[in-house]
């Protein structure tokens, strides 16, 4: 694994106002923050309104939601197709498909998140992982990153769902995922990317770098 796993991402610390420029952001675009407050802090997400300084001297708002951070799997089983899950989303309305994913819980990698994730919802183990890259799916409205992972070598075994969770299985040929893109029955976001990882790493354009589980489980 030669990319390097960004650190997930830490509470607000102490003095620190809103969301600083990052050093590498051009100074004819960058937004500076002058002050910040809580809309809202639920026990998952966190809703804030900063009030920002504008490259021209002027001021705006920017309301969005701090996020801790998820990881999102793309499960490879031996045979070339791979694990998706169905489940009914809230705010949505539906049930949606999409590769197995979970949030970042407090001090955890995203390596680790997406190992338990894996055995989690699907109750598979995997001998190998090959981190491939992060995603932003909303950047207009919050700060949430998903780090994308791989598995293969997978072992079947017992899932261990969360009280409360609820969803179906399936195992799918890559063709067949892409059409379920083409005709609309896959819209989520992270799911949209993975396969684009997917189709170009089988096409030899995108490499992952392998490594064994225990040596992933060791970072």
């Amino acid at each position: 694994m030669t990319k390097k796993l960004p650190e997930a991402l830490r509470p607000d610390a102490d003095g620190v106002i809103g969301i600083p420029p990052a050093a590498d952001a051009d100074p004819h675009l960058r937004e500076t923050p002058l002050s910040s407050d809580w809309i809202l802090r639920g026990n998952f997400l966190h809703a804030k309104r900063d009030r920002v300084a504008l490259p021209n001297g002027r001021e705006a708002t920017r309301e969005y939601i701090r996020h801790p951070g998820a990881a999102v799997i793309v499960p490879l089983l031996d045979d070339g197709r791979v694990l998706i899950e169905r489940q009914y989303r809230y705010p949505v309305g539906r049930v949606v498909l999409e590769f197995p994913a979970g949030k970042l819980d407090p001090q955890e990698s995203p390596l680790r998140c997406a190992m338990r994730e894996l055995v989690e919802e699907t109750g598979y183990t995997a001998r190998e992982w090959a981190y491939a890259g992060v995603m932003h799916n909303a950047i207009a409205y919050s700060d949430e990153r998903i780090e994308i992972f791989f598995a293969r070598g997978l072992i079947a075994g017992e899932r261990q769902l969360d009280d409360g969770e609820f969803l179906d299985l399936l195992a799918v040929g890559e063709d067949e995922l892409d059409r379920m893109v083409f005709d609309g029955r896959v819209t989520d976001a992270k799911t949209l990317t993975c396969l684009l990882w997917l189709q170009r790493w089988r096409a030899g354009a995108w490499p992952l770098d392998w490594m064994p589980a225990a040596e992933a489980a060791s970072r």
